[in-house]
């Protein structure tokens, strides 16, 4: 968790020198966050953790968090919550941070002068749940805020990762964070949605690390909703169609809220439903060959892991996303006409899951619908 927010700051940096119209604009933010914005985004974040490790342990009913803070020296800390060996979860994390600086770096100053002076600030909840049973998808989350004086932004959003799909899963998780969105502005799941697809995307093995959700990030209230590093992909293009969309602090602090209460409702019933599934061998060393692909993610692609590792960052916070079994195979191909090759050929590349009656074809021949 440490690990991200710092690479969220390191990472605007780069975005900050682009040209291109999706780069924030320090003169177009024209909302301020409020005089206690910190402490509000430190609870909203606190108490999402709280509510959620909440609800894992009463649907896994044997699990218990064992909890473990600690320290910044340069300022801050956090606590992480790990979940082994549960009834449900054979493995999850939610972790709490806060960290805070003295001064920004100066890639960041050079674009944003305005933030010198001001101590930053950013916090953040964190989460990953591996389930044991192959027929419950993995789940990621992500809910963050960064703070220096009059630059703020808020970023987050949360993924699903399915081994055996099932269509209704798929829909379901997406509409509950699509209302979520939906209920602060209709404009933010079209671009959020795309966004996630783009982002959560293993470029090595040209597939998506799951059925997507939402994810965005540098949401300041100015300019376009799309400020990501694909100016030319679906999500840009539907910001730009869009256009300028002003938010308030107030308006993006309930959109963090809105979403990160969403995530219970969106996974618990999936959970409830495919729980008491039996499976065999087959399906758990499918589970844990595409696992593999999790883990290939978040070591090769995920920015946050990296910058991380690569200084010296809190090495159980960082890996606390990593399975705790995972497997690989050379050349491995799913069967054609199989629960395995519908994961690869459909539900691993981006989709329009409420609307394209041709998945409801595809699913149901192999009983994956419900």
């Amino acid at each position: 968790m440490l690990s991200n927010l710092f690479q969220r700051l390191k990472g605007s940096s780069s975005l900050l020198t682009s040209k291109d119209s999706s780069a924030p604009n320090s003169g177009e933010n024209k909302s301020l966050p409020p005089i206690d914005s910190r402490k509000k985004a430190r609870e909203l974040v606190l108490g999402l953790q709280d509510e959620i490790c909440k609800g894992l342990e009463e649907i896994d009913g044997e699990g218990k968090f064992q909890e473990e803070s600690w320290d910044r020296p340069e300022g801050g800390g956090g606590r992480s919550r790990v979940m082994s060996e549960g009834k449900i979860l054979e493995q999850g994390g939610v972790n709490f941070s806060e960290v805070e600086g003295e001064e920004l770096p100066p890639s960041i100053l050079n674009q944003r002068p305005e933030a010198k002076g001001h101590k930053w600030f950013a916090t953040g909840t964190s989460m990953v749940l591996h389930p044991r049973n192959p027929y419950i998808p993995t789940v990621h989350l992500n809910y963050r805020y960064f703070e220096a004086g009059p630059v703020w932004w808020f970023g987050g959003g949360a993924d699903l990762t399915p081994f055996y799909p099932y269509l209704e899963d798929a829909r379901h998780f997406h509409k509950v964070h699509k209302e979520a969105c939906d209920s602060i502005n209709p404009k933010f799941h079209r671009v959020f949605k795309p966004w996630c697809d783009e982002y959560f995307f293993l470029k090595h093995r040209r597939e998506t690390r799951g059925i997507g959700g939402i994810f965005y990030d540098y949401q300041d209230g100015s300019n376009m909703l799309y400020k990501g590093q694909q100016p030319n992909g679906s999500a840009a293009k539907i910001s730009n169609e869009i256009g300028s969309c002003y938010q308030t602090w107030d308006e993006l602090f309930a959109l963090a809220k809105g979403c990160g209460k969403a995530f219970l409702p969106s996974y618990i019933p999936i959970i409830e439903k495919r729980q008491n599934q039996s499976y065999g061998e087959k399906e758990r060393q499918f589970q844990l060959y595409r696992r593999g692909r999790y883990v290939e993610f978040n070591l090769v692609w995920d920015r946050g892991t990296i910058f991380g590792l690569q200084t010296n960052g809190r090495t159980e916070s960082i890996l606390m996303s990593l399975p705790p079994l995972a497997r690989w195979e050379y050349g491995y191909v799913a069967p054609k006409g199989s629960r395995e090759a519908l994961l690869t050929d459909v539900f691993t590349k981006p989709q329009d899951w409420f609307t394209d009656k041709t998945l409801e074809d595809k699913c149901r021949v192999l009983e994956a619908i419900d």
